[in-house]
């Protein structure tokens, strides 16, 4: 660990370099990650070597551990990235390879719709941008309720880019926001999917 954070570190010297912490479970990780990080930057300063001491250094949010006390974490982090294909597996105790199960995969169960919700208020809350990224950013059905949830950025694969700008200028803000709101009245996860589904629809052409 502390190898790979000395080449980052390293890295930053040649250009924008932004770190990361993959599968933070609370703050007591986050903290022992940032001292190891503290002791390479006192490290390279000692021998010389440059590098970017303004890195952000941000979380991903990516067990339930770590999406419970985002307030706790958002002290600490520059940024926010919400790993959603993972939270979710954990939050529904799923495995999405295994074919018999994998149904129970549901992006839009009312537990992650107001979990996503927590994290972006309590890291908005602390003045901490919050990004996502996994299959649930990059479709487009999925796109205003995170946009209306306050997600700052959508990490996606270049694929899902011209499908997903093409429904972000279909739509306003204000429509986004009042899926949010009629989304949280609703019970079930077939129930939210359905209601951004036609969402979705009513903006974009389908032939």
């Amino acid at each position: 660990f502390k190898n790979q954070l000395r080449a980052i570190l390293m890295a930053s010297a040649y250009g924008k370099v932004r770190l990361m912490y993959p599968m933070i479970s609370g703050i007591d990780e986050l903290a022992r990650a940032n001292a190891v990080l503290t002791e390479c930057r006192t490290e390279l300063k000692g021998r010389g070597v440059p590098f970017d001491e303004t890195m952000e250094v941000g979380t991903m949010i990516e067990i339930p551990s770590a999406a419970a006390t985002a307030d706790l974490l958002a002290r600490q982090s520059a940024f926010f990235s919400v790993g959603t294909n993972d939270l979710i597996q954990y939050m529904m105790a799923i495995d999405r390879v295994n074919d018999r199960i994998a149904h129970l995969y549901e992006p839009t169960h009312p537990a992650i719709v107001r979990t996503l919700r927590h994290i972006v208020r309590e890291a908005h809350a602390a003045k901490v941008p919050v990004s996502v990224c996994g299959e649930m950013a990059g479709d487009p059905i999925y796109t205003p309720l995170l946009l209306g949830l306050g997600i700052d950025c959508l990490s996606m694969s270049p694929a899902w880019l011209p499908s997903v700008k093409y429904l972000i200028r279909a739509m306003t803000m204000s429509d986004a926001r009042a899926l949010v709101e009629e989304a949280l009245k609703l019970s079930s996860a077939p129930e939210i999917y359905a209601r951004c589904e036609a969402f979705y629809r009513a903006r974009v052409r389908i032939d």
